[in-house]
C-alpha cells in the first residue's frame, strides 16, 4: 500500500480520498478552504496544515484543483514559494484527477518528468455520486508503465479505468466526453420542451425516448424533469449533481480545443453558448440539467 497525498478535498475529492484510506492506503489530506477541513475531519480523514507537508513524505500525489493554473502552480511554485515537485521525494507519482486544458496538463506532465517525477492526467467522469460510491470513470493519459502502476490506486476510486494514450490525452477524452455530455443534456431539455407545448406528458415521453433512439445518458440518468427517474438532480429542485458552472468550464476546455484543432464543432461551441449564459445566473450553483428551466423561460441565449 503507498502514502498518498490528496490535495483538493472538495466534493469529489473527500470521497475520493476516502475510498483510498478504506483501501488500506494511508492518506494525508489537504485543502485551504475550511468548509473542506471541517467535512474532512468530520470524517475522519488524516490532514496536513499544508499542501507541501502532506507531500514530503508521499508515494503518490493526488491533486483534484478547480483549474489547469491551479494545477501548474501547485507543481512549480507560485510567487517564490517552494512548488510540490520540489519537496518531493526523487520519483514520485503525481496523477491529477482535476479537468483542465490538453496543453496544461501536457506542461505539468513535463514539469514533473523534468523535476525527476513521474506523472499522469486521470480525469473523471460519475460525478458526486460515483466519487462517493467509488464507480467513477478515469482516463488516464500516461506511459504503459505508469499506468500500470497507478491503476490498482485508481481502481479503489473507479468501476472503470481506461488507458486512453500518451500524456495529454486523459483530458483529451474528457473534453470530448463532456462535450458529448452537454450537447446531449441540452438536446433531451429542448425534446421535453417540445414535447411540453406539444401536449405530451413527461412520462410518455420519456417512455418512448427511452426505448427508441434517443436513449442517453442524459434521458435515462440525468433526466430534466421530476417523476421518470426518481434519482435525477430534476426531483431535488436541480441540487448538484454537476454544477451548470462546471459544465461551462469543461465545454470551455472543449471550445480552445476545438479552435486549436481548427474542427467544424458548430454543436460544441453552441453548447458552450447556452451553458455560458446558464452559468452566469443562478445556473451556476444548480445543477447543469436545469438549463431545461433557461430553455422554457427563452433563456438559454445571451
Amino acid at each position: 500500500m503507498s502514502t498518498i497525498a490528496f490535495l483538493g478535498l472538495g466534493h469529489m475529492g473527500l470521497p475520493m480520498a476516502l475510498n483510498l484510506a478504506g483501501g488500506g492506503h494511508t492518506v494525508v489530506g489537504f485543502d485551504p478552504m475550511p468548509l473542506a477541513v471541517e467535512a474532512a475531519v468530520a470524517a475522519g480523514l488524516t490532514l496536513a496544515d499544508s499542501a507541501v507537508s502532506a507531500v514530503i513524505n508521499a508515494d503518490v500525489v493526488i491533486t483534484m484543483l478547480p483549474t489547469g493554473r491551479h494545477v501548474v502552480d501547485a507543481y512549480a511554485g507560485r510567487d517564490g514559494d517552494a512548488g510540490l515537485l520540489d519537496v518531493a521525494r526523487p520519483g514520485t507519482v503525481f496523477i491529477d484527477s482535476s479537468t483542465i486544458a490538453v496543453d496544461e496538463a501536457r506542461h505539468a506532465h513535463a514539469l514533473a518528468e523534468a523535476a525527476g517525477h513521474r506523472a499522469l492526467d486521470a480525469p473523471v467522469s460519475g460525478g458526486v455520486i460515483g466519487a462517493e460510491q467509488a464507480t467513477l470513470a478515469f482516463m488516464v493519459g500516461a506511459s504503459e508503465a505508469d499506468f500500470a502502476f497507478a491503476r490498482p490506486i485508481l481502481e479503489r476510486m473507479g468501476r472503470r479505468v481506461v488507458h486512453c494514450g500518451a500524456p495529454g490525452l486523459g483530458q483529451a477524452a474528457k473534453v470530448c466526453n463532456n462535450m458529448i455530455l452537454g450537447i446531449t443534456q441540452v438536446a433531451v431539455a429542448e425534446a421535453f420542451v417540445l414535447g411540453e407545448r406539444l401536449g405530451l406528458t413527461h412520462q410518455a415521453l420519456f417512455d418512448v425516448a427511452s426505448n427508441a433512439t434517443g436513449r442517453c445518458w442524459a434521458l435515462t440518468t440525468n433526466c430534466p424533469v421530476p417523476g421518470p427517474v426518481p434519482s435525477s438532480p430534476a426531483n431535488r429542485n436541480f441540487e448538484p449533481g454537476f454544477a451548470g458552472a462546471l459544465m461551462s468550464k469543461d465545454l470551455g476546455l472543449a471550445r480552445q480545443a476545438i479552435e486549436m484543432t481548427g474542427v467544424d464543432a458548430r454543436m460544441g461551441i453552441l453548447a458552450q453558448d447556452i451553458y455560458r449564459a446558464y452559468s452566469d445566473g443562478d445556473g451556476s450553483r444548480k445543477d447543469f440539467s436545469g438549463i431545461i428551466e433557461a430553455i422554457r423561460e427563452g433563456r438559454a441565449r445571451r
